[in-house]
């Protein structure tokens, strides 16, 4: 999976498309300029009148130090007022050159988010969502995360939160626990189970947790 600080490399167009600067200063190759229309504008200039190369200019410098999704530089070229048509021809032209690729930007914020904040499946998909991330792109990105790697995460987060809950009457302290799981996206099942396991090798009674864990 790619990490964090492994974004993807994003290649220069043909025709004159400048990488974004976290790209130009990986140590990759220069970059074309000719013809290179925004880069007045991605300099803090005047933005081009061109309607195309307005659109361009505008997401470059969206993409200078983060990815973003399609649909978040759709969004950010309509609210420009950025004619449609010039809009989808800079937009396709990104995806063509590899500087819009939505399913690596998937794959890496579900490698990023789960690892730093141990977010679930179903906490990362929402948040792709919001971001306008195909479903099929998303389910694509999930596949390396699976139900094992889901609990594990979710006993090492319980397990870095139980020192903070001693000495809480246990009821308030399973509801600290388990709700702190469920704000990261795991169901009420798993959340219960990871919770009530890490209780008992903590040393409370099974019989006692029997009564708030029935069945688990």
């Amino acid at each position: 999976m790619t990490r964090r600080s492994e974004w993807p490399e994003y290649p220069a167009s043909q025709e004159g498309d400048v990488a974004p600067a976290h790209v130009r200063n990986s140590g990759g190759p220069a970059p074309s300029r000719a013809g290179a229309g925004p880069s007045r504008a991605a300099s803090g200039g005047a933005e081009p009148q061109d309607p195309v190369e307005r659109a361009r200019a505008i997401c470059l410098r969206l993409l200078t130090g983060t990815p973003r999704t399609r649909q978040q530089l759709a969004d950010a070229l309509r609210k420009r007022e950025v004619p449609q048509d010039a809009a989808e021809k800079v937009l396709a032209r990104f995806e063509d050159v590899g500087l819009i690729d939505d399913a690596a930007f998937a794959a890496a914020w579900v490698e990023s988010r789960h690892h730093s904040r141990g977010l679930a499946r179903r906490a990362l998909a929402r948040e792709l969502r919001t971001k306008g991330v195909d479903s099929a792109v998303i389910d694509e990105a999930m596949g390396g995360l699976d139900a094992d790697q889901e609990e594990e995460t979710a006993r090492a987060l319980v397990e870095r939160k139980l020192r903070a809950t001693r000495g809480l009457d246990r009821d308030k302290r399973l509801r600290r626990l388990a709700g702190m799981l469920a704000r990261k996206g795991y169901s009420e099942g798993l959340a219960l189970r990871v919770v009530r396991r890490a209780l008992e090798e903590e040393g409370e009674d099974p019989e006692v947790l029997e009564e708030h864990f029935p069945g688990l």
